[in-house]
């Protein structure tokens, strides 16, 4: 039985285990006219129920898959020939891939001999014997606690109270997920980046004027010891985010303000769909047209000043940026002005302010927190972004101050050394786990900042 159908099948029984526990719920006090002696509502009882019909199968669903893949692997292992169980483990690994491959009719990258046919037919009856186990071991797991649960229904039972402790149980184990998740992901990057620093002294990294991550295989070939200094990354991604936040800020923040206080809601209502339509473009589209538009009229107009402009410049790039993070800009800071409360509005007006002094010296500075919040994200996003480099400012690691050349980022670099078929043992592969973690950094660095100013101008305003 295949998953998706065990799994609408719990989904049935769960149903009939809410109807079957809400209808058993108001049998025990006589009938629905009297379902105010009962200690909850009937529904809590049917969820009861239900509760105990889905989430025993289900975690056995769940343990069951995790365990699966390797009890069967291991099985077909133990029933190929002596040769092929003397292998190395990453010709193991292949082998494995092989089989399953050829179980599920893709292509095998080995000549397919009779142990292989004869795996792959055993790896599928493997599956196949094991899926059945499953199903018959969820649903009588499911139906067994179902009538447990169903058969302890009474009026005193405390359902609503052992309910909403299972979804708080349930809300407590989402939120940890995402905290665990977050906390694997640094792991992983910290752990990899530990290795890339025991191969590139970690003062090279940081201070290293020269980037050029290409390893030869071979001790004799050129190139074979490549430098791994990343202050042209980290020059490149400043420049190009300082100029993407040179355009963005300023044009998304009078937006905003314009909008939120001078506009009226007809202007309102047009121009802020709008100008969130931006927020919806893809960033490949944005590369095309910074590659094919924006960056030739750059080119052309720096020519006609007796500039030299690169075909592939950091302005290019840091100006469609910055266009593509004007919505965010200027949604969130007019959130932030619009949360303001009236009577500081009405109040500045009431002494005789303008309206434009109002906005400078009460609603801004009111509204700070929430501006400055809206402009470490979109820091944050132009620090992330890597299409619209790759296609706009090239793949030069230049250490260069000027706009008019090419440079790359952080995070184009990662993407570089990651494409293909790589091998995880090498300082070239490793170098991108190293710009991962520096990234992190700076992000945590821009949050903390961020907070700080929040917390600073809330104590003032609240």
């Amino acid at each position: 039985m295949q998953s998706t159908t065990l799994i609408l099948m719990l989904v049935f029984m769960s149903a009939a285990a809410f109807y079957f526990g809400r209808r058993r719920s108001l049998a025990t006090v006589g009938g629905p006219g009297h379902g105010s002696a009962l200690h909850s509502l009937p529904g809590y009882y049917g969820y009861y129920v239900a509760i105990w019909c889905a989430i025993p199968s289900l975690l056995i669903l769940l343990i069951w898959l995790i365990i699966e893949p390797r009890l069967v692997v291991a099985m077909v292992i133990e029933g190929l020939p002596e040769a092929y169980r003397t292998l190395s483990e990453g010709e193991i690994n292949l082998l494995v891939n092989n089989i399953q491959n050829l179980a599920s009719g893709d292509a095998v990258s080995v000549e397919v001999d009779a142990a292989l046919l004869e795996a792959a037919s055993s790896f599928n009856a493997y599956i196949d014997r094991s899926r059945d186990l499953l199903a018959v071991f969820a649903l009588g797991i499911a139906g067994l606690g179902g009538a447990i649960a169903w058969r302890g229904i009474h009026a005193d039972l405390r359902a609503r109270n052992r309910v909403e402790s299972v979804v708080r149980w349930a809300l407590v184990a989402a939120s940890s997920i995402a905290v665990l998740t977050t906390i694997g992901i640094v792991l992983s990057v910290l752990f990899e980046a530990l290795r890339f620093f025991q191969k590139v002294p970690i003062t090279e990294f940081l201070f290293g004027l020269n980037w050029s991550p290409q390893t030869a295989i071979r001790a004799d070939q050129v190139g074979s010891s490549g430098s791994f200094g990343a202050v042209p990354l980290f020059t490149g991604t400043l420049l190009i985010t300082g100029i993407a936040m040179f355009v963005a800020v300023p044009v998304g923040l009078m937006t905003a303000i314009y909008l939120a206080e001078y506009s009226t809601r007809r202007v309102r209502a047009i121009a802020k769909p709008l100008l969130e339509v931006l927020a919806g473009i893809p960033t490949v589209v944005y590369g095309f047209f910074a590659a094919l538009t924006v960056a030739p009229w750059i080119r052309r107009v720096g020519e006609s000043l007796g500039l030299q402009v690169a075909s592939e410049s950091a302005l290019a790039a840091g100006v469609v940026m910055g266009i593509m993070i004007i919505p965010l800009v200027s949604s969130l800071s007019d959130d932030a002005i619009n949360a303001v409360p009236a009577a500081m509005r009405d109040g500045a007006l009431g002494l005789g302010s303008t309206r434009s002094e109002t906005m400078t010296k009460v609603i801004l500075p009111a509204a700070l927190p929430g501006i400055v919040g809206g402009i470490l994200l979109a820091v944050s996003r132009a620090i992330g972004e890597t299409m619209i480099v790759v296609m706009a400012a090239g793949l030069s690691a230049n250490l260069t101050a000027n706009p008019l050349e090419a440079v790359t980022t952080v995070t184009v670099q990662i993407v570089t050394l990651l494409v293909g078929d790589q091998e995880f043992d090498s300082a070239k592969t490793l170098a991108a786990f190293a710009l991962g973690l520096m990234l992190f950094v700076v992000t945590l660095g821009l949050n903390v900042l961020g907070l700080s100013v929040v917390r600073k101008y809330r104590e003032q305003y609240e």
